[in-house]
This record gives C-alpha cells, structure tokens and sequence, in this order.
C-alpha cells in the first residue's frame, strides 16, 4: 500500500506505520521511507506494472528519487495528512462528518 515505506525488520510483507494523536484524535498517517535504492527500483516498476494494468493510484517510476537514494539520501519519513483531520483540530470537531464538505457523503 505503501511503496516508499519501508518494511517491517520481523514480518515479510509488512511495513512499520505510525500514527500522530493530537488531543486524542488521529491527525495523520506516517512511515519510515525505504532508503534502499534497489529496493525501491524494484516497488516502482511494480508500481508501474500495476498502473499500467488500470491502478490509477499506483506509482510511476520516479528516476530522480532513485539517483538520489543511490547519492545516499538521508533516512526519511512519509506522513500522509487529510485537510479534514487537520480542520478537525482547528474546529474542534469530534467526528471527521462534521467537516466534511460534501454533504451527499454524510450520513443520514
């Protein structure tokens, strides 16, 4: 699900996630970004592989990221975070409904 993730050090096939609380509630999804250069050529192109075959959340192949993985980026993490969860924060809001823009989403 996570093609810059990095995997987990025990478990094949899964990766180690962290999430951020703020005022008891979930901000944001975040992971240590993979920093193996061939590793990471390897997810693209099945990132590709998948895209090509109508995924259109999957990856390309990200060249430049690669040449700079093999300079030796620094290790990094990944954080994915929603204008909703942070309007959730600022409003005070208890449930992600209450922000939401879209009412045909709400529930009835």
């Amino acid at each position: 699900m996570s093609p810059l993730a990095k995997s987990h050090r025990s478990e094949p096939g899964l990766s180690e996630p962290f999430n951020l609380f703020v005022n008891r509630r979930e901000l944001c999804d975040a992971y240590t970004e993979l920093n193996d250069p061939a590793a990471q050529r390897e997810r693209f192109a099945e990132q590709l592989k998948d895209r090509q075959l109508g995924d259109d959340e999957a990856m390309d192949l990200d060249e430049s990221f690669i040449i700079a993985l093999e300079y030796g980026l620094p290790p990094t993490g990944g954080l994915g975070m929603g204008i909703d969860r942070l309007t959730m924060l600022l409003t005070d809001s208890q449930n992600v409904k209450e922000v939401i823009l879209f009412p045909a989403m709400r529930s009835q």
